[in-house]
């Protein structure tokens, strides 16, 4: 039995792999803002799998101290911390909202990295535990009136990336997921077209096997992974005026 703290474990990806985690018989700290949803989800698991944690990440206190909380009642330290919880809403430079982008820096970012940076320290001691964030193929390239959700993604990229080299010579781990477009209530509203759709069955089995073999990496689907590599080795001149021409809101 493991102990796996999960952010953003109401819906989407988080939901999956927190069900992912409590049928293998671990223990999933599931965390999210929506209280009867975390119900719902305990619900549908095995007995006692799952510990709903109601809290809004925002809320960098409650956070961590649903972190430190977990930690006691796994024995001092995590194995496995998952920082989902993310948003997205159209940022386009020409409608821009100030408050829609630190809303959305605050959730992707901040509190992406609060989460890993309070489960670590344990982990390091016991020299022993995983950390993943969930990042985006959006993270490589500026997309279209996605200001702010790629850049977000962008810097989650690159902090984990950073994370890896310092934790080199520990047995820690340290994973960065990076997923395409994937059927879940945040695609949901996107009303434009969306390549190489993923299941989320399909798309928790490719996460949950990625982390088993602790990979460094993770990102799917192959044919949108291979496309924003594409898209990443293009120069800007190129890449600049044909991503202008994509209206995507």
């Amino acid at each position: 039995m493991r102990s796996v703290f999960i952010t953003g474990a109401s819906s989407g990806l988080g939901r999956g792999l927190s069900l992912h985690f409590a049928k293998k018989g671990d223990t999933v700290f599931a965390a999210a803002r929506r209280k009867q949803e975390l119900e719902r989800l305990a619900a549908e698991a095995p007995a006692g799998s799952i510990v709903p944690v109601p809290l809004d990440v925002q809320d960098t206190g409650a956070l961590v101290a649903a972190i430190r909380r977990a930690e006691e009642q796994s024995g001092g330290a995590l194995d496995l911390v998952i920082a989902n919880a993310g948003i997205n809403q159209p940022t386009s430079a020409r409608k821009m909202d100030w408050t829609a982008v630190k809303k959305i820096l605050d959730i992707n970012v901040t509190a992406a990295c609060v989460t890993i940076a309070a489960a670590l320290p344990k982990m390091v001691e016991r020299n022993a535990g995983q950390v993943a964030a969930v990042s985006s193929l959006a993270a490589f390239r500026g997309m279209p009136g996605n200001a702010s959700y790629c850049a977000s993604k962008a810097a989650l990229h690159v902090w984990m990336e950073s994370v890896r080299v310092d934790l080199r010579r520990t047995k820690v781990r340290a994973t960065t997921i990076y997923p395409g477009f994937v059927k879940s209530e945040m695609t949901a509203k996107n009303k434009f077209p969306m390549p190489f759709l993923m299941e989320l069955d399909d798309a928790v089995r490719v996460m949950a096997k990625g982390l088993a073999r602790g990979a460094k990496t993770i990102a799917f689907p192959l044919p949108m992974a291979a496309l924003t590599r594409m898209l990443g080795a293009m120069p800007r001149s190129l890449y600049e005026p044909l991503a202008g021409k994509v209206k995507m809101f």
